[in-house]
């Protein structure tokens, strides 16, 4: 029998919390008792949509080794199971994730950035379970809540832990690396996204920069060479504790180097030299930003000592998940076509990503390149600009455009007539129109911010056009 996550001693030692009755050993953490497992401790955080403790009784129910309840709250559920009583729950999470790095003697790798963390959060996580036990967040919990669960969820034997950091404000970055304490800190790119939150692109890279202020003395910053902010986040490397600073990209002074990228739908193929070292490896999702950011994870497995042509076999294995490019092959009347799903959310940098992605996906005979897009979120008021100057991309990517959102009516508008599919305010407004309008051959990529909600439209095209089973969902 494998030892528990947690025993009821370290909980209660690493919360501060008070047991109410007596609770058995955790196998897990949870917050959410649709995928609560027996054995879990449950933890009631208050999020933005619901309260946790109106899941408290169902949780015990379900087997929940206990449920850690706030202080006001306890009295409610006097005699429905094992508790734990905090004066802040969420509070008494951060501590659990603040005991769980303390206890371990994993390598500890923190990624952010403004486009692909979770892409190369996975990526980072593939090439070091070809190492050794590895310990990742399994979707983007990568906030206030996230980056703590994760980490409370690290077993005491993880050889290396991959922690995501996000943010939209500044100072939302510090206090998360400061808890994952990283010996490898990762910044992607700095890219004008949540701008309407910063004074200028500079701030974004200042934000992005706090990612080092956690990092163990003498350890590891990996920085983007090709990118317009990589003096200024490197500045910030510089003044933190690292004892090292990596780059990695394109340019001839980058210490992981791409010499050569062949994009193909489905996949890269990438020549690189790692500080001088030649190698050439396989990307199993496609895009160019995926392969470059590739090139951050061999950095990342060198900086801790690891075998990074071993961790870049592993890449071959990379998929894109729901939402961030994966591919699903639907039937249509007289044939199938391909549905690409860049829903998760959306700003100019990904939104050109995603449209170069489609560019290199080829239709079958007698289908078009579809480009489907949401309105891009918290871009300030230069936001109808950035959407107007997304023209040039879509015309050299796709056939036909369906536009939801009232900033993606710029776009539309610098559209030549032919190419416009169909514009509405909102996504569930164009959601019949794309449906109706898509046919047999077709590559369709559907994408946009979170907020616009265009994953309703991915979802509808599954569920009036059934997945064709046993099909490769590669074109081209």
């Amino acid at each position: 029998m494998s030892a528990p996550l947690w025993t009821p001693e370290e909980v209660l030692a690493a919360t501060g919390a008070r047991a109410v009755g007596a609770f058995r050993a955790v196998t897990g953490v949870s917050i959410d008792t649709r995928t609560l497992e027996a054995g879990d401790l449950f933890f009631a955080i208050k999020g933005d949509v619901h309260d946790g403790h109106g899941f408290v009784r169902d949780a015990l129910a379900k087997g929940a080794a206990a449920a850690v309840v706030s202080e006001e709250r306890a009295a409610k559920f006097e005699g429905a199971g094992p508790l734990l009583v905090a004066p802040d729950v969420l509070d008494a999470m951060r501590r659990l994730g603040i005991a769980a790095r303390r206890r371990s003697a994993a390598k500890t790798v923190a990624v952010t950035g403004s486009v692909g963390k979770t892409g190369t959060k996975e990526a980072l996580r593939l090439g070091f379970e070809r190492l050794g036990k590895s310990h990742a967040a399994v979707a983007s919990y990568n906030n206030h809540w996230g980056v703590p669960l994760t980490l409370a969820r690290m077993p005491p034997d993880t050889a290396f832990g991959v922690f995501e950091i996000g943010m939209n404000h500044a100072g939302e970055i510090e206090p998360l690396t400061r808890m994952v304490r990283p010996h490898v800190a990762v910044v992607t790119t700095v890219e004008p996204v949540h701008i309407e939150f910063f004074r200028s692109i500079l701030a974004i890279a200042d934000a992005k920069g706090e990612v080092f202020c956690g990092l163990e003395p003498g350890g590891t910053a990996v920085i983007n060479r090709d990118n317009a902010q990589f003096e200024r986040v490197k500045a910030h490397a510089l003044a933190s504790a690292a004892g090292r600073i990596l780059s990695f990209g394109e340019h001839e002074g980058a210490d992981v180097h791409a010499e050569r990228i062949i994009l193909k739908p489905d996949q890269s193929i990438v020549e690189a030299r790692v500080l001088g070292t030649p190698l050439i490896y396989r990307v199993g999702a496609p895009g160019r930003h995926v392969a470059m950011n590739s090139l951050s994870v061999l950095a990342a497995v060198k900086a801790v000592g690891g075998d990074f042509a071993l961790a870049a076999q592993a890449l071959a294995d990379l998929k894109p998940p729901e939402g961030r490019g994966e591919r699903t092959v639907l039937r249509a009347p007289g044939g199938d076509f391909l549905l690409i799903d860049e829903a998760f959310n959306a700003n100019p940098a990904s939104m050109r990503a995603a449209l170069a992605n489609l560019g290199v996906t080829d239709p079958a005979p007698g289908g078009r390149r579809v480009a489907v897009l949401g309105d891009m979120l918290e871009l300030g008021p230069d936001g109808a600009a950035h959407h107007r100057d997304l023209a040039e991309a879509v015309e050299a990517n796709s056939e036909i455009v369906f536009a939801a959102g009232p900033l993606m009516d710029n776009l539309v508008r610098a559209l030549p007539p032919e190419r416009r599919g169909g514009y509405a305010g909102s996504a569930a407004e164009l959601e019949a129109t794309v449906l109706a309008n898509v046919r047999a051959g077709d590559v369709v990529m559907v994408k946009g911010s979170k907020g616009i909600l265009v994953s309703r439209i991915v979802k509808a095209l599954k569920e009036r056009y059934g997945e064709v089973a046993g099909r490769a969902a590669a074109k081209g």
